[in-house]
């Protein structure tokens, strides 16, 4: 009768995995993605990335632990939008919001002298964060940015638009972006990140980017 037991218990069919994550969207159709890490024990994450809503989990959540996870922080992701948006900020996710917010911070902080012709943001760039071609008036950001910090992405954009007053990276230059005050703090920001980077970590791994965390 042991015997029996034991092979049926050994035929017995694996547990069903827990259901895809791609399927979710948040609340207003964003897409959804779990990212499972062994390198996590406890805490939970989440943040968005190139306009996914990003959940960082350890490995060795059930699939019900997953599903509580998920709804908790894509609850809190949304709550920290709204926030943004009542204080003003909300992202610029398109390349006419993008240009839309550079003529602002050209305004504010160049007295609207830099006037770019395009401003897009591009998925090509993978060793520089901006770029800006003062012959036509192109700027190019680099879309590893949108999950950043929106004082960061007004840092490289004003970086950018410098450019098209000055070309180089010369005293003068360096003078028009000490008008913005999270100047210092932006480049710290982003060499931390190309350091982090360099060494294969990525934001479901480490302090996460402009995003929330959590603990169990």
């Amino acid at each position: 009768m042991a015997g029996d037991a034991a092979g049926r218990a050994g035929n017995r069919a694996p547990s069903p995995a827990p259901p895809a994550a791609a399927a979710l969207t948040t609340a207003d159709g964003a897409p959804v993605e779990v990212r499972r890490s062994a390198r996590r024990r406890r805490t939970v994450a989440a943040f968005w990335e190139n306009g996914t809503a990003v959940i960082a989990i350890p490995s060795s959540f059930s699939g019900t632990q997953e599903r509580e996870w998920v709804h908790r922080m894509l609850e809190k992701l949304r709550l920290q939008g709204e926030r943004g948006t009542r204080a003003g900020k909300s992202r610029p996710r398109s390349d006419a919001a993008l240009a839309a917010h550079a003529a602002e911070l050209s305004g504010k902080y160049f007295g609207g002298r830099a006037v770019p012709s395009s401003v897009r943001w591009v998925g090509n760039q993978n060793s520089r964060w901006g770029s800006a071609t003062p012959s036509d008036g192109t700027i190019r950001l680099s879309d590893k940015l949108q999950p950043m910090p929106q004082w960061v992405i007004d840092y490289v954009l004003l970086h950018e638009l410098a450019h098209l007053l000055v070309a180089g990276h010369n005293a003068a230059f360096w003078r028009l972006l000490a008008a913005y005050p999270e100047t210092g703090r932006a480049k710290a920001f982003l060499e931390g990140v190309s350091f982090a980077t360099a060494r294969g970590l990525t934001p479901g791994d480490a302090d996460d980017l402009d995003g929330v965390t959590d603990a169990d």
